[in-house]
């Protein structure tokens, strides 16, 4: 049967084209009190708006296991009643694991002046280790960085502060009692905090989009037990103080309007891939899908922890001359004394086996891992030694230091940058959430992190990557969280919307949010695997791609790592989307036409406008219809070049739409 036909697309089904499981993520109930609307999702809210101005991100009881993974619990007697003004929500809640077990009981009322109270109550039927159990509280960024904060502590003490306006490495604020904003001009919101001592860290460091308030001192020991029947109880209340003006918000439903601008000075960075040495075989298996998607860079990883040698250079040698890439050997130091040998051995090896190198980057073995605030540090050799010897064994390329894991740990220990050629790390949007919305969020964090590495690093080249959905490595404990079920869960390494348009998406805007800030090089997460954007087969069925006739090739991704690999050092072009949330939007010079990428970032369907000069645009849109042949047949459809309506596009859920626009 022939790619793309109707019979053979109608078995993909819509939520494998989207997000790559069956797992449903739906939008919760909208509740209201007064001038106060949320959100209740799975138990917890998310949006507290009043007058449309979001006062919180979010506010949740949450249960994380013993390396940070978020329980997702079973919810039992949900009760929900909504009034003319007010709601009380109740429900218990089950969260087990292995002989693990904990039940919580919560509380939620929303009351007629806006004010709210959420209480829960934990008791574990067994004993329970954990890393956090209880309250969260996130404030969002927008109208919040850099702004007035009053702080009480839990000793009743008061102080005038400012929430930070650069990424905080540590914890902005201990001792927590309540924190009050400003949320409109004689409206504020005072967030109170009762059970146990809070306290506040920037979690834009890990790219979520908000300040976390949250229970249990992170100078406290982690994991910890908590005792079977002994329970734990914490409550957490809003309360607005002024003129609170009645609810209400922005038209969603509103078309997008995008603004295309003059061609600015600012250019589009090179953009590579991650390269796992696991990933070796199945790369040079799909070397004519990799030449074609032209990465500029491969990150080539080397750790003789692993047991990588010098087969597994070789094997970067030729994917490296295959696809034109320049290789960055990025080298995990497992020496703590004698790295100056290792180093010079490892350099040997590059050079017996052929590989030309244009950069390397060393970290050591100490650094892999995520220390909090406070904490001891695993030993590792000095920074400046380390550099230094590095340079002795590798005097003809760049050098590279920083963190091969999250910005965190390359924010929590800043490299002496004047040693070096670039600082590097890596992002992960599923560190404390994997629902769909919170993941396209992180993308709000990304530019923080840029303007607070550049406060750190001067003029020093700064590169990102390898990035993916899922993570390459979990600092914060042994292993990833396990994906028996091809689920949406923090700490995954194969996360299934990486194979579906949210991926293509979701790396639209990662680059869109970047591509500005003068970051060197980006590269996603690799070539084939759970990172990548070729399919390979694996030990785990892949729905769609690995079933019976429905082979594909490549995922929705790998379109766009493909396009804006073409772009490196194009001229950027002014573009606005009228909501990014909703949006993005990318554009950039190329050949006497202006090239705009454009991005739904929602479940919703979405109309887009563009106001241009020149010719009618032509272009490729991805969306679920033409999923199927973008999977396996990915020349074909580049090909399919149509003209597209831009003064009212529609983009499906996800989708990707690239335009030329000819000026003449």
């Amino acid at each position: 049967m022939k790619a793309g036909s109707p019979s053979r697309a109608a078995r993909v089904s819509r939520a494998i084209k989207l997000c790559g499981t069956e797992q449903a993520d739906g939008v919760g109930r909208m509740l209201h009190a007064g001038p106060l609307t949320v959100e209740l999702d799975n138990g917890n809210l998310r949006y507290l708006h009043v007058a449309g101005v979001e006062v919180l991100r979010g506010l949740a009881f949450l249960v994380r296991d013993e390396n940070w993974g978020t329980y997702v619990p079973a919810l039992a007697d949900l009760a929900i009643e909504q009034r003319a003004d007010s709601f009380t929500v109740t429900y218990r809640a089950d969260c087990q694991r292995g002989k693990q077990s904990l039940r919580y009981e919560v509380r939620i009322e929303g009351h007629g002046d806006g004010s709210l109270i959420f209480s829960g109550t934990a008791t574990p039927a067994t004993e329970f280790l954990t890393a956090r159990t209880g309250f969260v509280v996130l404030h969002p960024l927008k109208g919040v960085a850099g702004e007035a904060l009053e702080v009480e502590h839990t000793d009743g003490k008061v102080e005038s502060s400012t929430f930070p306006a650069l990424v905080d490495p540590v914890q902005p604020f201990l001792n927590l009692r309540s924190l009050t904003h400003q949320v409109l001009p004689g409206l504020k919101a005072v967030v109170r905090m009762e059970g146990d001592t809070f306290e506040m860290e920037d979690h834009r460091n890990w790219t979520d989009a908000s300040f976390k308030t949250y229970v249990r001192p992170l100078s406290r020991p982690w994991p910890y037990k908590l005792k079977a029947g002994e329970a734990v109880r914490q409550s957490v209340s809003l309360t607005l103080v002024g003129e609170a003006p009645k609810a209400g918000g922005g038209d969603t439903g509103k078309s997008i309007e995008i603004t295309l601008g003059k061609a600015t000075d600012a250019r589009l960075p090179a953009i590579g891939l991650g390269m796992p040495a696991q990933e070796i075989d199945a790369a040079l298996a799909s070397i004519d899908l990799l030449k074609r998607a032209a990465p500029r860079l491969l990150i080539c990883h080397f750790d003789r922890r692993e047991g990588h040698g010098y087969k597994q250079l070789q094997g970067y040698r030729r994917l490296c001359e295959e696809t034109g890439a320049e290789c960055e050997l990025e080298i995990v130091v497992e020496s703590l004394y004698a790295f100056d040998a290792e180093l010079t051995n490892v350099a040997s090896w590059v050079r017996e086996a052929g590989l030309k190198l244009s950069a390397v980057a060393v970290c050591p073995v100490g650094d892999l891992k995520s220390v909090l605030p406070g904490g001891k540090r695993p030993p590792a050799p000095p920074l400046a030694d380390l550099y230094r010897a590095a340079r002795a064994a590798f005097p003809d390329v760049r050098l590279g230091g920083g963190m091969f894991s999250f910005f965190t740990e390359l924010n929590r220990k800043r490299p002496p940058a004047k040693l070096l050629d670039f600082a590097h790390n890596g992002t992960c949007p599923i560190v404390h959430a994997a629902d769909d919305r919170s993941v396209m969020e992180t993308l709000e964090a990304l530019p923080f992190q840029v303007q607070t590495a550049r406060s750190f690093i001067g003029d020093t080249a700064y590169r990102i990557g390898p990035s993916a959905i899922g993570c390459r490595d979990n600092p914060h404990g042994k292993t990833f969280t396990p994906n028996p079920g091809n689920e949406r869960l923090c700490l995954v390494n194969a996360d299934p919307r990486q194979r579906g348009l949210f991926g293509a998406a979701w790396s639209l805007g990662y680059v869109a949010s970047l591509a500005a800030t003068g970051i060197e090089t980006l590269c996603f997460g690799a070539p084939t695997g759970p990172l990548g954007i070729i399919h390979r087969a694996s030990e785990s069925k892949v729905p769609c791609f690995d079933s019976p006739g429905q082979g594909g090739a490549v995922y929705p991704a790998y379109h766009v790592v493909a396009g804006l690999t073409r772009g490196a050092g194009a001229a950027l072009v002014e573009a606005k989307s009228s909501d990014d949330a909703r949006v993005r939007c990318l554009a950039y010079r190329a050949e006497g036409a202006t090239l705009l990428w454009l991005a739904n970032m929602t479940a919703q369907v979405q109309t887009v406008s563009v106001a241009h000069r020149g010719k009618a645009p032509f272009g490729i849109v991805l969306d679920e219809a033409s999923f199927e042949e973008a999977v396996t047949r990915p020349a074909a459809f580049e090909a399919d070049v149509k003209p597209l309506d831009t003064g009212q596009l529609v983009l499906g859920a996800y989708a990707v739409a690239l335009a030329c626009i000819n000026d003449r």
